[in-house]
């Protein structure tokens, strides 16, 4: 390995054995058993990749696979089964905060716990102490016993000493959003920092936003195996289709508009259908004159995707079976943030859009078609089918939260949307004294 090179991954692979009892396992450590009682499960399989000194390298996947196994194996919390790793430089990482403290010891011991397994000295901590504790913030509980801290003060603290030690290497796994809103925007500002002065940085993360804000480079994994790798824009692209199993037939036709074989055909008694993953817990009700059968939203290209850019354009559908005869029925949205507070939303009402009435067994396609001004992060969307009957306001169905969406943003402002405003600055009173008209 050359000195630009940071860490080198070589044909990594990592195989847990899976037993389907607990005697299995003893067998086989005894050496009683002759034939195999168990199943391999490739957590990685032959994995390779190299980061560059100076480089911010992003990886991304699905839950298991394989993103927190592959840093743990780097740091060395945990061994693999075939392959190499080098690393050129002393790492930090930002794994499962807290993991060595002593709940008995105070946060001024645990730090210096902490700083001796990292590998520092006394003195080493001495220097670096007053900024752990400018991070952290937690004033006099610094001398109190750790399992006094509430979660915040905990996690406070151990971001505080993983962060403040030098590190040539940062690592970094799903721990830029611990804390208060404060304290990630100092959180944010540090890996700046680091980025600024040419660290090395290893970066996972389920924030696309972040990912596509920060990395130089993107690797993508999928049950343990690399997918791709290359520019964050690429590579989220490919993410977002692998969120939803669309090869490029199937992506072809999610992005038609036109209704599918399957849709033409009778949609199951009871559930939604489409690709993407909708909430088990939904709550679903209404009088039961319609029915929304399936509910998907697409990209600006029309792909079928929640994963979602920023200033594009994209689409809510929703598909309706009518039960019964409805005059005038009314569709509707609403997206959410992850608090509940309703964000925006609109309907064929307020839009004025005209709707004929509908026949029992009718089906129909509803797609919202709007531009995407929200801030980086998630969403949750309703949907919704009333309407009137004898002057009557009723609701055939809703679905609350029926799906999540992911905004990806390289710029947020303050507040749920952002105005899209535009900034001119121009002076008034110039240094020589110069009044501009």
């Amino acid at each position: 390995m050359n000195n630009e090179t940071a860490i080198s991954i070589s044909h990594l692979t990592k195989t847990y054995k899976l037993y389907n009892k607990p005697s299995d396992r003893l067998r086989e450590a005894l050496g009683f058993s002759k034939r195999k009682r168990y199943t391999e499960i490739h957590a990685l399989d032959d994995v390779s990749f190299s980061v560059r000194r100076g480089e911010t390298v992003g990886i991304i996947g699905t839950n298991g696979s394989g993103k927190s196994t592959i840093l743990k194996i780097i740091t060395g919390v945990l061994h693999e089964t075939s392959g190499e790793v080098r690393v050129n430089g002393r790492i930090s990482a930002l794994l499962e905060l807290g993991a060595g403290f002593n709940m008995e010891y105070t946060g001024i011991e645990n730090v210096y716990l902490n700083g001796t397994m990292i590998g520092f000295s006394k003195e080493e901590i001495d220097e670096r102490l007053e900024s752990i504790l400018e991070f952290a913030d937690i004033g006099d509980f610094v001398y109190q016993p750790v399992k006094t801290y509430s979660s915040g003060m905990f996690v406070r603290l151990a971001f505080a000493v993983a962060i403040n030690i030098d590190p040539e290497i940062l690592i970094v796994d799903e721990a830029l959003s611990v804390g208060d809103v404060f304290f990630q925007a100092k959180c944010y500002h540090k890996f700046e920092e680091f980025r600024n002065q040419g660290k090395t940085i290893l970066f996972v993360s389920h924030d696309l936003s972040s990912i596509s804000k920060y990395c130089d480079r993107v690797i993508l994994l999928n049950k343990g195996v690399k997918a791709a790798e290359g520019s964050p824009k690429t590579v989220v692209d490919l993410y977002k289709k692998l969120l939803v199993g669309l090869g490029d037939e199937e992506e072809e036709d999610g992005g038609s508009g036109d209704v599918s074989a399957d849709e033409e055909g009778t949609p199951a008694e009871s559930g939604l259908t489409g690709v993407l993953p909708m909430n088990p817990d939904t709550l679903e009700y209404g009088e039961g004159q319609a029915r929304i059968y399936k509910v998907e939203t697409a990209d600006s290209e029309g792909r079928v995707t929640n994963v979602l850019e920023k200033g594009a354009l994209f689409y809510i559908r929703m598909y309706v079976e009518f039960l019964s005869d409805v005059e005038s029925p009314i569709f509707a949205y609403t997206i959410k943030n992850l608090q509940g507070t309703e964000i925006t939303g609109t309907n064929t009402l307020f839009e004025k859009v005209p709707v004929e009435s509908a026949k029992a067994g009718d089906r129909i396609r509803i797609e919202f078609t709007q531009r995407l001004t929200l801030q980086g992060g998630d969403y949750l969307l309703s949907l919704g089918c009333t309407g009137y009957h004898r002057g009557d306001f009723r609701v055939f169905h809703r679905l609350y939260d029926v799906l999540s969406i992911t905004c990806i943003s390289q710029k947020n402002t303050v507040g749920f949307y952002d105005m899209e405003s535009e900034i001119s600055v121009s002076p008034v009173k110039r240094a020589d004294g110069e009044i501009d008209a």
